[in-house]
């Protein structure tokens, strides 16, 4: 070997070890200039059966980048929980869509969280940056009339809203991981990655650290398939064949028709296999 293949292999190794070195001394913050969505870290507090949600998103939107900023506090009874449900948005992108789990009750809330990258505001979001820890991850918990309604009447986006087959201590279990995740994040900020840590694994490891089951699959990465593994797998109705339960499940109508009615989440669930978990 040339001392000048020498040099350039030792050039280039020296360059590798300092883009490592600049990826491992990046720290997650909470105190960054943040965009209005995500400007917030949402908190719970839990005695007992009773749950006090902090900054609950519910903006009111005219577009994607016109709205008005309204963070709630919601009060939930978990001896009232009746139902989990899984969102998927599709934006385009063949192989990916975005999750988003929703808790109902039966006093008629509706509690959605997704899982999402924390930009600040002169980010944009690149799938190639979300491996190389340029976004924190925040649970944005929010009212279906903001963080489901901005989907398929803003953005456009095709949204499909299946219920899930559990019991309601399952879901109370992970509604509760749920809660101890959040609370973490705003104590001790963490990185997204667009691989391991992003709306659909986040999912799975909740899951899997509530005490349930969710078997790896490459469908958990291209996770447009996703709704088709939890069919063959029992964890959506069954009593009609996927295409017709798929086509059914898609809401983007029923959600333009709801509009800013107080109701949006019945209306969005209209004629929809919607059972109560079990207890």
């Amino acid at each position: 070997m040339s001392w000048i293949s020498i040099l350039a292999l030792s050039a280039f190794g020296l360059i590798a070890a300092l883009a490592f070195a600049w990826w491992c001394s990046r720290r997650p913050s909470n105190t960054r200039d943040w965009q209005p969505d995500v400007a917030r870290v949402a908190t719970a507090e839990v005695q007992d059966q009773r749950v006090t949600v902090k900054n609950v998103r519910n903006f009111h939107y005219r577009s994607a980048t016109d709205f008005d900023e309204r963070w709630e506090e919601r009060r939930l009874d978990l001896a009232k929980l009746d139902g989990l449900d899984i969102f998927f948005s599709y934006w385009g992108a063949p192989l990916i869509a975005h999750t988003i789990m929703s808790w109902s009750f039966a006093d008629g809330q509706h509690l959605a969280v997704s899982i999402e990258t924390r930009k600040t505001k002169n980010q944009e979001y690149s799938t190639l940056a979300g491996f190389f820890r340029q976004y924190e991850l925040i649970y944005v918990a929010a009212d279906e009339r903001d963080v489901i309604k901005l989907r398929t009447n803003i953005r456009g986006e095709d949204v499909y809203l299946y219920r899930l087959r559990t019991t309601q201590r399952a879901a109370k279990i992970l509604l509760l991981d749920y809660f101890d995740a959040m609370n973490a994040l705003a104590r001790r900020p963490r990185w997204y990655n667009a691989l391991v840590t992003n709306c659909t694994t986040a999912i799975r490891q909740r899951v899997i650290h509530a005490g349930g089951k969710m078997p790896l699959s490459w469908k958990l990465f291209a996770n447009a398939y996703l709704p088709e593994l939890l069919y063959e797998r029992g964890s959506l109705d069954a009593s009609r064949p996927f295409d017709e339960l798929r086509a059914m499940s898609r809401i983007n109508d029923r959600a333009r028709a709801a509009g800013a009615a107080e109701d949006f989440s019945a209306r969005i669930r209209d004629g929809l296999p919607m059972p109560r978990l079990p207890g």
